[in-house]
């Protein structure tokens, strides 16, 4: 089974990382971390409240709405869970939706909290890394972080949707998005009808 470390951070488009937590839970490893201001933006966003009093209760709260036993959850205080450490082997991680504080964090190295630096351990371990930042228009300063890390081979993919597979509503467009970002780390998916393909 592979593992992940998936990161959902406080930027609009939380449900981008639901979807992608639950497509890959499906049949991966998961290793989770929500930033803590990211639960009041899930429930906001999505109606979803998986906020708990302890890391015990939110990640059971997770896997009882997903259905799935192999989430495991870590608040972003956690700097000694497993994640955090090179020696901890993962097949990549994601970090879904980004936002610029992260993704400034991630660029200069700056590991104040459990998902920069899990983001730091993946680059310097040379693990695939996907960050899918959230905001527009991207200053100048965004895309100064977005290119350095681009340039240490980090998959840069904001959440730009495209419309050859016909989308009829938010899932679809959802999907597709999700879509790419599990090709990203070769995760087989049916999310959307690729370019192509006139099935469906």
């Amino acid at each position: 089974m592979k593992r992940y470390v998936l990161a959902i951070t406080g930027a609009s488009g939380s449900i981008l990382g639901i979807r992608l937590l639950e497509h890959l839970s499906k049949k991966c490893e998961i290793h989770l971390i929500i930033s803590s201001q990211t639960f009041s933006i899930i429930k906001e966003e999505t109606g979803i409240d998986w906020s708990g009093k302890s890391e015990a209760e939110t990640e059971k709260k997770i896997r009882r709405s997903l259905r799935s036993a192999n989430i495991h959850f870590y608040r972003d205080t956690r700097l000694d869970a497993p994640p955090a450490s090179g020696s901890f082997i993962t097949d990549g991680m994601l970090i879904v939706p980004c936002s610029m504080k992260t993704l400034s964090a991630v660029a200069h190295g700056y590991a104040a909290n459990l998902i920069e630096r899990s983001a730091d351990v993946t680059i310097k371990e040379g693990r695939t890394l996907l960050l899918s930042p959230r905001e527009m228009p991207f200053s100048a300063i965004h895309l100064e972080n977005m290119l350095s890390l681009a340039r240490l081979g980090v998959r840069i993919a904001p959440p730009v949707p495209a419309f050859y597979h016909n989308p009829e509503g938010l899932d679809d467009i959802v999907d597709f998005l999700v879509g790419k970002m599990l090709d990203a780390f070769s995760v087989e998916h049916n999310l959307f009808r690729r370019w192509g393909d006139k099935r469906g």
